[in-house]
């Protein structure tokens, strides 16, 4: 029995990915097994039904606990908030509350310069960072309220540091950290605890990232000094447990920032 047990986490973008070597590729599924340890009752949403679907069997034979999958995509073309207030409305339907959200969700067209970026790449990190972020939350604070809840999001060194070929991405990731500083002051007086993780761990995307556009890799992604990249659920799926913690909430009001994936400032 864990802590979080009997509590229900929302987590965007946790469908199962691979690494070429086979092992697991996803900060989302890492943030999930982090919980799922913990005892936690976990929502996945996503676009692929059958990444979330492999997560759900996984998580539930090997922790115990109960996943929920919801096939979702915030994009330019949907009604977005019909598509999230149907998550929120599966998960209180299942479990009853929500304790904590983790907006992981992000797509992008890395590698693309500012000045060959179209609108259309431009709005698919837009909508599926930033608008995704805001319409999840606006939708899960009631909850959130009446739990004392916590709210995750995941930015990037993207935008802290300008990387190349990654206008939108940086965009959004920078929209994310403005919309978390302003959602930690607003909802304080709440009691719920609201930070932004920046992480840098080696996954299936970051690895297809680096096979795509190796000239944009070399110039954008460096090795952190302790010579390896942050692991999925140790080093970033622990922190978002952490944050979650009941201990934790003197934090409320924070901005906590994962440097490459291996260490907290706050």
């Amino acid at each position: 029995m864990g802590f979080l047990t009997g509590k229900t986490v929302i987590i965007t973008g946790a469908g199962r990915a691979v690494l070429s070597d086979g092992r697991c590729g996803s900060i989302g599924y890492g943030i999930a097994t982090a919980y799922a340890k913990e005892g936690a009752n976990i929502v996945i949403t996503g676009r692929n039904v059958q990444k979330l679907e492999d997560a759900k069997e996984e998580l539930e034979r090997l922790y115990g606990i109960k996943v929920l999958v919801v096939q979702a995509d915030v994009n330019a073309g949907a009604d977005n908030e019909s598509v999230v207030a149907n998550v929120i409305k599966q998960t209180i339907d299942t479990f009853g509350r929500i304790d904590v959200l983790i907006n992981n969700a992000q797509a992008s067209a890395s590698g693309v310069t500012l000045a060959d970026h179209t609108t259309d790449q431009f709005n698919l990190a837009m909508y599926s960072g930033l608008y995704a972020a805001f319409y999840y939350m606006k939708a899960c604070y009631p909850y959130l309220k009446e739990a004392q809840g916590s709210v995750i999001n995941f930015a990037s060194g993207a935008g802290l540091f300008g990387n190349f070929g990654q206008c939108a991405y940086a965009a959004a990731k920078e929209g994310i950290r403005g919309l978390t500083r302003v959602a930690a002051t607003e909802w304080a007086r709440d009691n719920i605890n609201v930070n932004v993780v920046c992480p840098l761990a080696w996954t299936a995307q970051l690895e297809q990232f680096k096979n795509a556009y190796p000239d944009a890799f070399e110039k954008n992604v460096h090795t952190p000094p302790v010579g390896h990249f942050g692991d999925s659920e140790l080093e970033i799926g622990r922190v978002c447990v952490q944050l979650a913690s009941p201990d934790f909430k003197y934090m409320t009001g924070e901005t906590l920032t994962l440097e490459g994936g291996l260490g907290m400032r706050p």
